[in-house]
């Protein structure tokens, strides 16, 4: 898989075309199909769910002119015989995975079966806003006291061999400034990344390339923070 990780969705010209270049083809000429799983751990989550689908999100997924747009609802899945889903999922070009708990959504990504489809899925590209992005990473650090025991602690999928913390510097969001952004990176074992809305993170072959209209630092376990 090739993976575009992001924070606020396609916001720019940059990650704009860095989605393009994952594609291989115009957008109109793809197939996607949007999951949505991750915001029913939230309240308001129907209503989330429909903006993501329908595209009156505020971070740009499913509006960006696809072709066709399916949904693909995790959580449906373990009831519904696999061949019905699989062929769908192996078939489409991108799946659009959108924001919420990460770690409900890594729930259902494995509980699903879908994360066993991941290895095989090499001409797809995964297009994660928000918790769609952290759930790639093999945890999403930080206080885990309060989260969900269905995930098991901090734990996610690993698809990538990085963390991130997203929203930086967010106007919105004040608890995700550089300040705790350092305090969650120094509590990793692994490299992580904080990112802004106008910042993505694409991986092909396991690389890891950041493409910026905004700011983003790379912070290492063993970064000497002061």
């Amino acid at each position: 898989m090739r993976l575009l990780l992001t924070s606020g969705g396609i916001k720019n010209d940059s990650i704009h075309a860095s989605l393009l270049e994952l594609l291989g083809k115009p957008i109109a000429e793809s197939s996607a199909l949007i999951i949505p799983t991750a915001t029913y751990a939230f309240p308001g989550g129907p209503q989330s769910a429909w903006k993501i689908i329908t595209g009156r999100a505020a971070r740009p997924l499913c509006e960006l002119g696809w072709g066709s747009v399916g949904v693909l609802e995790l959580s449906a899945l373990p009831s519904i015989d696999r061949e019905h889903w699989v062929s769908a999922v192996e078939q489409t070009d991108a799946l659009l995975v959108g924001g919420g708990d990460p770690l409900y959504l890594s729930y259902w990504m494995r509980q699903s079966g879908l994360a066993d489809l991941f290895e095989t899925l090499t001409e797809t590209v995964y297009v994660g806003v928000s918790a769609g992005s952290l759930v790639a990473g093999p945890c999403i650090g930080g206080d885990v006291s309060d989260l969900s025991p269905l995930a098991g602690g901090d734990s996610t999928l690993g698809v990538v061999d990085f963390a991130i913390f997203p929203h930086l510097d967010r106007p919105d969001m004040p608890d995700f400034d550089m300040a705790n952004a350092a305090r969650w990176a120094s509590g990793l074992s692994v490299p992580g990344y904080a990112i802004d809305d106008e910042t993505a993170i694409k991986v092909v072959d396991g690389v890891a390339e950041v493409v910026s209209e905004g700011h983003w630092e790379l912070m290492t376990p063993s970064t000497d923070r002061g």
